[in-house]
């Protein structure tokens, strides 16, 4: 095993794997709580246990991304220039920039969404900063920008996660247009999946309620989309023949990877959750045990192909 997770053409190993996995999660809870808050909970969207869940996890798992890979970096007390100074033709660099004006947006448009919380907070404990409350009013004049601005940015930062494995062009596998698609709607799933779990878990979130119909209307068609653009990745590599061949043929034909995909992507990330919501009955179905069980599959899965695609990916070089 110890084979399968150290060779020669190895350049990023598994805390980016991590890396990719968080960001992606915080880009899909973000992504899924603005549409429900528009379409399903207006102005009662403070009080639900999911967007109570996407305003702690959807920052954490950023920070946490980034403290990852800060620390992975050969010299991290260096980071800080990537967070000054700006390079166009970096795919890194970029990202910090992107990750940014996430977080400023995420964090202003959660501000707005729990201004009247954080309003009594501050008059029962820290009445010396009531000035924030300004602040976040003034924010609220531009909600309507905010949301749409935070969707573009959720999505993009999906997408970003995979446009950084295409950076590595040496790899057939990795420098694949699919990937950032991919990464995007795998993303929105375990989004998703985190979503439910935590605001059930931690929140109390009624497993009837409409916001967790709602997040559960989403999951299956995105995942559905998921397993086409797998397919479509390893099709687009076995027709493109030469390396690309060999690179599918080295990650899904045999092997420690190989069964990682198989039997954790494809068998307990995607086909067992899709079996269960077949043969399991809607009582069963709207139990928490069940909801609980489901989002871990997703999440596990999801982890699994973020190693998957970033270790398999680097086996075969052009």
């Amino acid at each position: 095993m110890s084979s399968a997770f150290h060779f020669e053409s190895l350049v990023w190993d598994w805390p980016i794997a991590i890396y990719l996995f968080l960001i992606g999660v915080s880009a899909g809870m973000a992504t899924i709580a603005v549409f429900l808050k528009r379409r399903v909970l207006a102005d009662g969207a403070s009080r639900d246990g999911i967007i109570k869940a996407t305003a702690i996890i959807a920052p954490l798992t950023v920070i946490v991304g980034l403290v990852i890979l800060i620390f992975h970096l050969t010299r991290p007390w260096t980071f800080w220039y990537l967070m000054i100074f700006y390079s166009p033709t970096s795919v890194m660099s970029m990202g910090v920039m992107l990750f940014q004006v996430y977080m400023l947006v995420l964090i202003a448009w959660l501000a707005v969404l729990f201004r009247q919380e954080i309003a009594n907070f501050l008059e029962q404990r820290f009445k010396g900063f009531s000035w924030i409350n300004g602040i976040i009013a003034v924010f609220a004049r531009f909600e309507r920008v905010l949301e749409p601005l935070m969707i573009f940015l959720a999505v993009a930062l999906g997408a970003y996660t995979g446009f950084l494995l295409s950076a590595l062009k040496t790899y057939p596998m990795l420098n694949n247009p699919v990937l950032p698609v991919l990464f995007l709607f795998s993303g929105i799933s375990s989004g998703a999946a985190a979503a439910v779990l935590f605001g059930i878990v931690w929140f109390k979130q009624p497993v009837d309620s409409p916001s967790v119909h709602f997040v559960h209307q989403i999951e299956k068609p995105v995942v559905l989309f998921e397993l086409f653009l797998l397919l479509a990745l390893f099709v687009g590599l076995f027709f493109g023949g030469g390396q690309r061949e060999a690179a599918a043929v080295a990650a899904i034909g045999g092997g420690f990877w190989s069964n990682v995909f198989w039997f954790g992507v494809i068998g307990l990330g995607i086909l067992l959750p899709l079996i269960m919501s077949m043969v399991c009955s809607k009582r069963v179905q709207h139990s928490k045990s069940y909801i609980i069980a489901v989002a871990c599959m997703g999440l596990s899965g999801i982890l699994l192909l973020r190693f998957f695609i970033l270790y398999a990916g680097q086996m075969t070089v052009a």
